[in-house]
C-alpha cells in the first residue's frame, strides 16, 4: 500500500465522497430525465429503483473482488472510470435518451414512457453507480486490521457514507443545480470522485497512464457537456436554464415567444407578438371571466386568482380583455416569474405570489369572483391540487356567484381515465359544471359554479356583448360547451388516495400511441427506408 492509505482519514474521505456523489448523481438524474419523461413520482421511482439495483450489485461484487484481489489500485481505478462515465452523461446522456425513445416508439405498444425511462436509466446510470457501489466493501477489506475492530470500522464507514449522502442530497437541489445547472452538477461530483482516486495514484506512482487518460477524457466531456442542450435538435432556443423546480426553455419565432418546462410536452406559457389571442387553451379559459362578470352583475370589477401563473399568459389576457380587473397570481417557481417580466412583458400591476397553490389558499382569507387552476402539466398533476379537499378549499375562496375554471391538459376520455376522476371529484364539490375541448389541442377547460350553470352565464354575456375578437372567440367556446356528467363509479380523488401519476401516465401513453400509429404503420410496411422518405 502507498503511504496515503496508512492515513485512515483518506479512506474515510473516500467513503464520504462516494456517498456524496451517489446521491448527487441520483438527484441530477431526475433533472436529466424530467424534460423527456416528466418529473412525476413514477420517474423518481424508476431512478431510485435503478440506483438501488446498481448499488446492491456493486456491494456484492466489491466484496468478492476485494477478497480475491485486495489491491486498492483496483478500487481507485474503478472510481476513475466511474468519474469519467458520470462526466460523459451531460453530453452523451441526451443522445442516448433520444436513441432509446426513437427505437422504442417503433416497437412498444403500451407503457412507452415507463419502459423508455427505465431502459434509459439502466443504460446511463447503472454502470457508474455499480462501480461506486464497490467502494464500501472494498474499504472494509483494506482498512480492517483485525476481526475485533470489524464492528467499529463498519459502523464508522457507514456513518461517513450516510453523512456524505445527506450532504449529497441537499447540495444539488439547493446549491449546484439552481446555480450552475444539471450538466455542471454532474461534472462537479464526477470531478470530486476523480480527485479522490487521482490522489491515490499520484501518491503511489501507480497506473499513471490510466489516470492521465481518464483525466483527459474528463476534460473533453467537461467542455462538451457544459455546452450541451437538452433540446439538442432545436435551433430556435432563446433561453435555456434551470430552477429549483424546473428545466426552463424559451423559444421564439416571428409570431410568438413560448415557455416550456418540458421538452417533449408542449407549451406552458405564450406571448403573441401581435398582442392578440393565442389560438390555444388560454382563449377558451377567457370564457371564465365573462361568466364571472355576468354572475356578478353589479358593475364592479372582477377579483381574479390564478393558481399556476407561469409567465402570465392568462393574467395578461384578462387584463387586456377585461380591463380594470384585479389579479392575484400564484407561481411556485420564482425563476419562471423572473422570466415573465424579462421575456413576456407581464404587467407589474398583477400581484404575484411565490407560493404553492394550495398553500396559498390555506394562508389566504381573500375571496374571488374567479379562480383559474392551471397547475397540471403533462402527467405531473400535483395530487394535493386534484383532491376533493382541494376543490372544497377553492369553493371556500369563491364568492357566492364565483366561477372556477380548471385547465385539464389531456382531453382524451375513457373508463377510469384521469379526466373521469377529476370530473367526478369536481362534481362532488360544485353542483354546476360544463367543459369544452380545445380544437387541435389536448386541453380541456372545465368551468364550475355553486350557483348557476356556467354555459347559461356565458350565453347571457354574449347576448349583451358587442361584436369583436373576444365575443367571436367566446361564441366558439359557447358552442363547444357540454354539461359534465359523473361516471357513476364514484371516482373521487382525496388527499389520502389520488393516484394521479398512474392515471396520467396511462393517458399520455394512449396519446403517444395514437400519435405514432401512422409512423408505426409505415415502419411495419416499408421499414426504416419508409420513415427516411418521410423525414426527407
Amino acid at each position: 500500500m502507498g503511504n496515503i492509505l496508512k492515513n485512515k482519514v483518506y479512506l474515510y474521505l473516500t467513503e464520504f465522497f462516494a456517498g456524496v456523489s451517489v446521491m448527487a448523481v441520483e438527484l441530477a438524474a431526475s433533472r436529466l430525465m424530467a424534460p423527456y419523461f416528466s418529473s412525476s413520482q413514477i420517474v423518481y421511482t424508476i431512478i431510485i429503483g435503478t440506483v438501488m439495483i446498481a448499488m446492491a450489485l456493486g456491494n456484492v461484487y466489491g466484496g468478492r473482488s476485494a477478497d480475491r484481489n485486495p489491491d486498492p489500485a483496483v478500487l481507485y481505478g474503478r472510481m476513475l472510470i466511474a468519474g469519467v462515465w458520470i462526466a460523459a452523461i451531460p453530453f452523451l446522456g441526451r443522445y442516448l435518451i433520444g436513441a432509446v425513445s426513437g427505437l422504442l416508439v417503433l416497437t412498444v405498444n403500451s407503457n412507452f414512457l415507463i419502459i423508455a425511462a427505465f431502459v434509459s436509466c439502466m443504460l446511463i446510470f447503472v454502470f457508474p453507480l455499480f462501480l461506486l457501489g464497490t467502494v464500501t466493501p472494498s474499504l472494509v477489506r483494506y482498512i480492517m486490521e483485525n476481526a475485533e475492530q470489524s464492528g467499529e470500522i463498519v459502523g464508522r464507514l457507514g456513518a461517513f457514507n450516510t453523512i456524505g449522502s445527506i450532504i449529497g442530497t441537499f447540495l444539488p437541489t439547493f446549491v449546484t443545480i439552481p446555480a450552475v445547472g444539471t450538466a455542471v452538477t454532474f461534472l462537479i461530483f464526477s470531478g470530486v470522485i476523480m480527485i479522490i482516486a487521482a490522489a491515490y495514484f499520484i501518491s503511489t506512482r501507480r497506473r499513471l497512464r490510466l489516470m492521465i487518460i481518464t483525466l483527459a477524457l474528463f476534460i473533453v466531456f467537461t467542455v462538451l457537456g457544459s455546452r450541451a442542450s437538452f433540446a439538442f435538435w432545436d435551433d430556435g432556443i432563446a433561453y435555456e436554464g434551470e430552477s429549483v423546480y424546473n428545466y426552463l426553455q424559451i423559444t421564439e419565432d416571428d409570431r410568438r415567444v413560448v415557455l416550456s418546462t418540458n421538452v417533449l410536452f408542449g407549451v406552458q406559457s405564450v406571448k403573441m407578438k401581435s398582442d392578440g389571442l393565442t389560438g390555444m387553451y388560454y382563449d377558451y379559459a377567457l370564457a371564465a371571466p365573462a361568466m364571472a362578470e355576468e354572475a356578478k352583475g353589479t358593475g364592479e370589477e372582477l377579483d381574479i386568482l390564478i393558481l399556476g401563473n407561469g409567465t402570465g399568459t392568462f393574467a395578461t389576457q384578462c387584463a387586456k380583455y377585461f380591463p380594470g380587473c384585479r389579479i392575484d397570481a400564484v407561481e411556485i417557481d420564482g425563476r419562471i416569474s423572473d422570466l415573465a417580466y424579462e421575456y413576456f412583458d407581464m404587467s407589474p400591476d398583477i400581484k404575484l405570489y411565490e407560493y404553492d397553490g394550495r398553500a396559498f389558499l390555506q394562508a389566504s382569507k381573500e375571496e374571488y369572483d374567479l379562480i383559474l387552476i392551471d397547475a397540471y402539466q403533462d402527467i405531473t398533476i400535483p395530487f394535493q391540487m386534484s383532491s376533493e379537499e382541494f376543490f372544497t378549499l377553492v369553493k371556500e375562496h369563491l364568492r357566492e356567484d364565483g366561477i372556477m375554471v380548471v385547465n385539464m391538459n389531456m382531453h382524451s376520455d375513457g373508463e377510469g381515465s384521469i379526466n373521469e376522476y377529476l370530473t367526478d371529484t369536481i362534481m362532488s364539490v360544485f353542483p354546476y359544471s360544463c367543459s369544452a375541448d380545445v380544437p387541435l389541442n389536448s386541453n380541456r377547460e372545465l368551468f364550475a359554479s355553486v350557483s348557476a350553470e356556467p354555459a347559461e352565464l356565458l350565453g347571457d354575456w354574449l347576448d349583451k356583448a358587442e361584436d369583436g375578437e373576444l365575443s367571436a372567440q367566446l361564441e366558439r367556446v359557447h358552442s363547444a360547451l357540454s354539461p359534465c356528467s359523473a361516471s357513476g363509479e364514484g371516482h373521487i380523488l382525496t388527499d389520502d388516495k389520488a393516484p394521479v401519476e398512474l392515471l396520467g401516465m396511462s393517458m399520455i401513453d394512449s396519446l403517444i400511441s395514437d400519435e405514432l400509429a401512422y409512423y408505426k404503420g409505415i415502419y411495419e410496411e416499408e421499414g426504416i427506408k419508409g420513415l427516411m422518405k418521410i423525414i426527407e
